[in-house]
Protein backbone atom coordinates (compact mmCIF):
# COMPACT_ATOMS: atom_id res chain seq x y z
CA UNK A 1 0.00 0.00 0.00
CA UNK A 2 1.41 3.61 -0.88
CA UNK A 3 2.98 5.09 2.25
CA UNK A 4 1.51 8.36 2.24
CA UNK A 5 -0.75 10.26 -0.10
CA UNK A 6 -0.13 14.06 0.86
CA UNK A 7 2.37 15.95 -1.59
CA UNK A 8 3.80 19.01 0.07
CA UNK A 9 7.47 20.86 -1.12
CA UNK A 10 9.73 22.11 1.44
CA UNK A 11 11.13 25.57 1.74
CA UNK A 12 14.31 26.64 1.70
CA UNK A 13 15.75 28.25 4.85
CA UNK A 14 17.14 31.73 5.51
CA UNK A 15 20.20 31.27 8.04
CA UNK A 16 20.77 34.82 7.67
CA UNK A 17 17.54 35.50 9.17
CA UNK A 18 18.78 33.17 12.51
CA UNK A 19 21.87 34.17 12.60
CA UNK A 20 20.94 38.00 13.20
CA UNK A 21 18.09 37.23 15.69
CA UNK A 22 21.17 35.19 17.12
CA UNK A 23 23.11 38.54 18.10
CA UNK A 24 22.10 38.71 21.59
CA UNK A 25 23.55 35.11 22.32
CA UNK A 26 25.28 35.02 26.11
CA UNK A 27 28.38 33.07 25.12
CA UNK A 28 31.57 34.46 24.30
CA UNK A 29 33.98 34.03 21.30
CA UNK A 30 36.23 32.03 24.15
CA UNK A 31 33.39 29.45 25.05
CA UNK A 32 32.51 28.91 21.53
CA UNK A 33 36.11 28.40 20.69
CA UNK A 34 36.48 26.51 24.20
CA UNK A 35 33.79 24.62 23.39
CA UNK A 36 34.72 23.43 19.73
CA UNK A 37 38.21 22.84 21.23
CA UNK A 38 36.92 20.58 23.77
CA UNK A 39 34.54 18.58 21.00
CA UNK A 40 37.34 17.60 18.83
CA UNK A 41 39.11 16.18 21.43
CA UNK A 42 36.68 14.05 22.09
CA UNK A 43 36.41 13.30 18.30
CA UNK A 44 39.83 12.26 17.94
CA UNK A 45 39.86 9.68 20.75
CA UNK A 46 36.69 8.52 19.75
CA UNK A 47 38.62 7.75 16.47
CA UNK A 48 41.44 6.37 17.67
CA UNK A 49 39.64 3.27 19.24
CA UNK A 50 36.99 2.64 16.97
CA UNK A 51 36.99 2.39 13.06
CA UNK A 52 34.46 4.16 11.51
CA UNK A 53 31.04 4.91 13.22
CA UNK A 54 30.62 8.64 12.26
CA UNK A 55 27.33 8.37 13.79
CA UNK A 56 27.09 6.67 16.55
CA UNK A 57 30.21 9.14 18.00
CA UNK A 58 28.29 12.16 17.15
CA UNK A 59 24.72 10.69 18.25
CA UNK A 60 27.10 9.71 22.38
CA UNK A 61 28.96 13.22 22.12
CA UNK A 62 25.64 15.03 21.27
CA UNK A 63 23.40 13.38 23.85
CA UNK A 64 26.07 13.70 26.44
CA UNK A 65 26.31 17.48 26.46
CA UNK A 66 22.55 17.82 25.84
CA UNK A 67 22.23 15.84 28.74
CA UNK A 68 20.40 12.60 28.10
CA UNK A 69 20.50 9.27 27.73
CA UNK A 70 20.74 7.36 24.21
CA UNK A 71 19.48 3.75 23.28
CA UNK A 72 21.71 1.86 20.85
CA UNK A 73 19.97 -0.91 18.62
CA UNK A 74 22.26 -3.51 16.84
CA UNK A 75 23.34 -6.53 16.46
CA UNK A 76 26.69 -8.21 18.75
CA UNK A 77 30.11 -7.28 18.02
CA UNK A 78 29.61 -3.55 16.83
CA UNK A 79 31.66 -2.01 19.49
CA UNK A 80 29.50 -0.71 21.42
CA UNK A 81 31.05 -1.21 24.65
CA UNK A 82 34.00 -0.25 23.29
CA UNK A 83 32.12 3.00 22.43
CA UNK A 84 31.07 3.60 25.64
CA UNK A 85 33.95 3.05 27.57
CA UNK A 86 35.72 5.20 25.28
CA UNK A 87 33.35 8.14 26.13
CA UNK A 88 33.67 7.86 29.84
CA UNK A 89 38.00 7.53 29.25
CA UNK A 90 37.49 10.73 27.19
CA UNK A 91 35.66 12.64 29.84
CA UNK A 92 37.77 11.19 32.95
CA UNK A 93 34.28 10.08 34.17
CA UNK A 94 33.46 6.59 36.23
CA UNK A 95 31.55 3.56 34.25
CA UNK A 96 30.01 1.01 35.26
CA UNK A 97 28.86 -2.25 32.60
CA UNK A 98 25.85 -3.94 34.01
CA UNK A 99 24.80 -6.93 31.56
CA UNK A 100 20.67 -7.11 32.29
CA UNK A 101 19.72 -10.67 32.75
CA UNK A 102 15.49 -11.71 33.16
CA UNK A 103 16.83 -12.49 36.89
CA UNK A 104 18.76 -9.00 37.61
CA UNK A 105 17.26 -7.60 40.55
CA UNK A 106 16.63 -3.46 41.21
CA UNK A 107 18.94 -4.30 43.86
CA UNK A 108 21.74 -5.02 41.48
CA UNK A 109 21.25 -1.96 39.75
CA UNK A 110 21.04 0.81 42.52
CA UNK A 111 22.05 -1.23 45.49
CA UNK A 112 20.59 -2.62 49.00
CA UNK A 113 21.11 -1.87 52.72
CA UNK A 114 23.11 -4.66 54.31
CA UNK A 115 23.31 -5.34 58.09
CA UNK A 116 26.94 -4.82 59.65
CA UNK A 117 27.55 -6.99 63.05
CA UNK A 118 30.56 -4.84 64.08
CA UNK A 119 28.04 -1.58 64.21
CA UNK A 120 25.06 -3.08 65.04
CA UNK A 121 23.68 -1.18 62.35
CA UNK A 122 22.18 -0.90 58.42
CA UNK A 123 24.82 0.34 55.80
CA UNK A 124 23.91 1.14 52.47
CA UNK A 125 25.52 -0.21 48.94
CA UNK A 126 24.94 2.10 46.12
CA UNK A 127 24.96 -0.05 43.05
CA UNK A 128 26.60 0.01 40.10
CA UNK A 129 24.45 2.82 38.80
CA UNK A 130 26.18 5.35 40.43
CA UNK A 131 28.70 6.03 37.85
CA UNK A 132 28.56 9.12 35.20
CA UNK A 133 28.41 6.35 32.49
CA UNK A 134 26.37 3.33 32.70
CA UNK A 135 25.95 0.84 30.28
CA UNK A 136 22.40 -1.55 30.15
CA UNK A 137 23.51 -4.02 28.12
CA UNK A 138 21.01 -5.72 25.86
CA UNK A 139 18.27 -3.72 28.53
CA UNK A 140 15.03 -5.41 27.01
CA UNK A 141 16.27 -8.39 28.99
CA UNK A 142 15.70 -7.12 32.54
CA UNK A 143 12.20 -7.23 33.87
CA UNK A 144 10.10 -4.63 33.98
CA UNK A 145 10.36 -4.22 37.91
CA UNK A 146 14.41 -3.70 37.05
CA UNK A 147 13.55 -0.91 34.39
CA UNK A 148 11.54 0.54 35.93
CA UNK A 149 13.77 1.10 38.96
CA UNK A 150 16.06 2.39 35.98
CA UNK A 151 13.60 4.68 35.13
CA UNK A 152 13.62 6.50 38.16
CA UNK A 153 17.32 6.58 37.82
CA UNK A 154 17.07 7.93 34.34
CA UNK A 155 14.44 10.49 34.91
CA UNK A 156 15.09 11.69 38.83
CA UNK A 157 19.32 11.78 38.39
CA UNK A 158 19.03 9.63 41.77
CA UNK A 159 18.20 6.47 43.26
CA UNK A 160 15.75 5.41 47.04
CA UNK A 161 17.45 3.25 49.17
CA UNK A 162 15.90 1.95 52.40
CA UNK A 163 13.57 4.97 52.10
CA UNK A 164 16.67 7.40 51.59
CA UNK A 165 17.15 9.23 48.55
CA UNK A 166 20.77 9.67 46.83
CA UNK A 167 21.71 11.87 44.56
CA UNK A 168 23.81 10.18 41.65
CA UNK A 169 27.20 11.79 39.85
CA UNK A 170 26.63 14.56 37.65
CA UNK A 171 26.76 13.88 35.13
CA UNK A 172 24.88 11.51 34.41
CA UNK A 173 24.21 9.44 31.59
CA UNK A 174 22.93 5.76 30.67
CA UNK A 175 23.81 3.96 27.38
CA UNK A 176 21.15 1.15 27.34
CA UNK A 177 21.54 -1.34 24.09
CA UNK A 178 19.31 -4.02 22.50
CA UNK A 179 19.54 -6.75 20.11
CA UNK A 180 16.85 -6.18 17.53
CA UNK A 181 17.23 -10.21 16.20
CA UNK A 182 16.37 -12.10 19.63
CA UNK A 183 12.72 -11.86 21.05
CA UNK A 184 12.88 -15.37 23.49
CA UNK A 185 13.73 -14.03 26.95
CA UNK A 186 12.97 -10.08 26.14
CA UNK A 187 10.66 -7.68 27.75
CA UNK A 188 9.86 -4.56 25.49
CA UNK A 189 10.66 -1.81 26.96
CA UNK A 190 7.46 0.41 27.92
CA UNK A 191 6.58 3.72 25.72
CA UNK A 192 7.19 5.52 29.01
CA UNK A 193 10.52 4.69 29.62
CA UNK A 194 11.66 4.74 25.44
CA UNK A 195 10.34 8.55 26.00
CA UNK A 196 12.88 9.07 28.57
CA UNK A 197 15.72 8.66 26.07
CA UNK A 198 16.90 11.23 23.88
CA UNK A 199 17.85 9.40 21.26
CA UNK A 200 17.68 6.34 19.68
CA UNK A 201 20.66 5.31 17.24
CA UNK A 202 20.59 2.01 15.71
CA UNK A 203 24.35 0.67 14.27
CA UNK A 204 25.18 -0.98 11.05
CA UNK A 205 27.55 -3.21 9.91
CA UNK A 206 31.19 -1.53 8.81
CA UNK A 207 31.83 -1.11 5.05
CA UNK A 208 34.54 -3.53 4.08
CA UNK A 209 37.03 -0.39 4.37
CA UNK A 210 36.48 -0.07 7.74
CA UNK A 211 36.23 -3.71 8.52
CA UNK A 212 39.71 -3.93 7.05
CA UNK A 213 40.64 -0.32 9.07
CA UNK A 214 39.41 -2.69 12.77
CA UNK A 215 41.77 -5.64 11.82
CA UNK A 216 44.65 -3.42 10.99
CA UNK A 217 44.19 -1.40 13.96
CA UNK A 218 43.97 -4.48 16.55
CA UNK A 219 46.99 -6.19 14.64
CA UNK A 220 49.06 -3.01 15.33
CA UNK A 221 48.05 -2.55 18.77
CA UNK A 222 48.51 -6.29 19.69
CA UNK A 223 45.30 -6.63 21.70
CA UNK A 224 41.77 -6.87 21.35
CA UNK A 225 41.40 -4.83 24.62
CA UNK A 226 40.56 -0.56 23.83
CA UNK A 227 44.02 0.92 25.36
CA UNK A 228 43.82 3.34 27.97
CA UNK A 229 43.68 6.34 27.19
CA UNK A 230 46.66 8.98 28.55
CA UNK A 231 45.40 11.40 31.48
CA UNK A 232 46.58 14.36 29.33
CA UNK A 233 44.42 13.24 26.32
CA UNK A 234 41.63 13.09 28.58
CA UNK A 235 39.20 16.03 29.30
CA UNK A 236 37.60 16.63 32.71
CA UNK A 237 33.96 16.26 34.05
CA UNK A 238 34.33 20.05 34.85
CA UNK A 239 34.71 19.90 31.04
CA UNK A 240 31.56 18.05 30.55
CA UNK A 241 29.93 20.72 32.59
CA UNK A 242 30.89 23.29 31.35
CA UNK A 243 29.40 21.97 27.61
CA UNK A 244 26.47 21.27 29.28
CA UNK A 245 25.92 24.81 30.44
CA UNK A 246 27.55 26.53 27.54
CA UNK A 247 24.72 24.44 25.11
CA UNK A 248 21.44 25.71 27.07
CA UNK A 249 22.82 28.91 26.19
CA UNK A 250 22.54 28.34 22.56
CA UNK A 251 20.33 30.96 21.29
CA UNK A 252 17.22 29.36 19.98
CA UNK A 253 14.88 31.19 17.43
CA UNK A 254 11.04 31.59 17.57
CA UNK A 255 11.65 30.20 13.81
CA UNK A 256 13.17 27.38 14.92
CA UNK A 257 11.11 26.63 18.37
CA UNK A 258 8.04 26.69 15.79
CA UNK A 259 9.93 24.45 13.44
CA UNK A 260 10.61 21.79 16.19
CA UNK A 261 7.33 21.66 17.52
CA UNK A 262 5.83 21.75 13.53
CA UNK A 263 7.71 18.57 12.97
CA UNK A 264 6.69 16.63 16.42
CA UNK A 265 3.12 17.83 15.67
CA UNK A 266 3.27 16.59 12.87
CA UNK A 267 4.00 13.00 13.81
CA UNK A 268 0.70 13.20 15.89
CA UNK A 269 -1.73 14.02 12.43
CA UNK A 270 -1.65 17.94 13.93
CA UNK A 271 0.72 20.49 12.81
CA UNK A 272 1.04 23.19 9.94
CA UNK A 273 1.45 20.54 7.39
CA UNK A 274 -0.64 17.60 8.45
CA UNK A 275 -0.35 14.42 6.00
CA UNK A 276 -3.10 12.60 4.95
CA UNK A 277 -3.88 9.13 5.77
CA UNK A 278 -1.14 9.32 8.77
CA UNK A 279 -3.95 7.46 11.41
CA UNK A 280 -3.34 4.51 9.10
CA UNK A 281 0.12 4.34 9.83
CA UNK A 282 0.85 5.85 12.97
CA UNK A 283 -0.77 4.80 15.81
CA UNK A 284 0.90 7.01 18.41
CA UNK A 285 2.86 10.07 17.64
CA UNK A 286 5.94 11.79 19.32
CA UNK A 287 5.23 13.83 22.70
CA UNK A 288 6.41 17.65 23.67
CA UNK A 289 9.37 15.22 25.65
CA UNK A 290 10.22 15.17 21.72
CA UNK A 291 10.51 19.18 20.73
CA UNK A 292 12.16 19.60 23.32
CA UNK A 293 14.79 17.50 23.03
CA UNK A 294 15.04 18.18 19.44
CA UNK A 295 16.00 21.54 20.71
CA UNK A 296 17.83 20.51 23.40
CA UNK A 297 20.19 18.31 21.12
CA UNK A 298 20.37 21.08 18.43
CA UNK A 299 22.20 23.40 20.94
CA UNK A 300 24.38 20.68 21.35
CA UNK A 301 25.45 19.98 18.01
CA UNK A 302 25.38 23.72 17.00
CA UNK A 303 27.69 24.78 20.27
CA UNK A 304 29.66 21.58 19.26
CA UNK A 305 30.25 23.07 15.74
CA UNK A 306 31.36 26.69 16.84
CA UNK A 307 27.80 28.12 16.81
CA UNK A 308 26.49 30.14 19.74
CA UNK A 309 22.73 29.74 17.01
CA UNK A 310 21.04 27.18 16.30
CA UNK A 311 20.08 26.44 12.19
CA UNK A 312 17.30 23.83 10.93
CA UNK A 313 20.09 21.44 9.84
CA UNK A 314 21.04 21.19 13.72
CA UNK A 315 17.27 19.85 13.95
CA UNK A 316 17.41 17.94 11.18
CA UNK A 317 20.80 16.65 11.69
CA UNK A 318 18.91 14.13 14.68
CA UNK A 319 15.59 14.33 13.76
CA UNK A 320 15.71 10.61 13.19
CA UNK A 321 17.86 9.71 16.31
CA UNK A 322 15.16 11.58 18.60
CA UNK A 323 11.85 10.54 17.05
CA UNK A 324 12.21 7.08 16.00
CA UNK A 325 11.33 5.43 19.09
CA UNK A 326 8.65 7.42 20.05
CA UNK A 327 6.28 7.03 17.05
CA UNK A 328 4.48 3.88 17.28
CA UNK A 329 3.22 2.51 14.30
CA UNK A 330 -0.37 0.56 13.50
CA UNK A 331 -0.16 -2.91 12.90
CA UNK A 332 -1.71 -2.61 9.34
CA UNK A 333 1.66 -0.67 8.83
CA UNK A 334 3.98 -2.96 10.39
CA UNK A 335 2.56 -5.68 8.28
CA UNK A 336 3.37 -3.81 5.17
CA UNK A 337 6.73 -3.42 6.39
CA UNK A 338 6.56 0.22 6.84
CA UNK A 339 9.47 1.95 9.19
CA UNK A 340 9.08 4.69 11.51
CA UNK A 341 12.27 6.09 9.93
CA UNK A 342 9.72 6.54 6.63
CA UNK A 343 7.22 8.00 8.38
CA UNK A 344 9.92 10.70 9.97
CA UNK A 345 11.44 11.00 6.20
CA UNK A 346 7.66 12.22 4.95
CA UNK A 347 7.74 14.63 7.93
CA UNK A 348 10.85 16.44 7.18
CA UNK A 349 10.06 16.55 3.40
CA UNK A 350 6.43 17.91 4.24
CA UNK A 351 7.33 20.28 6.72
CA UNK A 352 9.42 23.77 5.47
CA UNK A 353 12.10 24.23 7.34
CA UNK A 354 12.47 28.29 8.04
Amino acid sequence: MPLFSHNSVQTPHDSESDRSEAEGALLSTEDLTRAKELTNQLRDRFSQQVVGQTLLRESLITTMIAGGHILIESVPGLAKTTAAQTLAQSVSGSFHRIQCTPDLMPSDLVGTQIFDFQTQKLITQIGPVNANFVLLDEINRSSAKTQSAMLEAMSEHGVTIGGQRHELPDPFMVIATENPIEEEGTYNLPEAQLDRFEMKTVMTYPSADEERGILDLLTRRGTDSPQPIPQDQRISIDDVLFLRRSAKRVHVSTKIEQYAVDLVATSRGAGTHPIDDLAQIVRLGASPRASIALVRVGQAFALMNGRDFVIPEDIKMFAHEVLRHRILLTFEAMANNVTSDQVIDRILQVVPAP
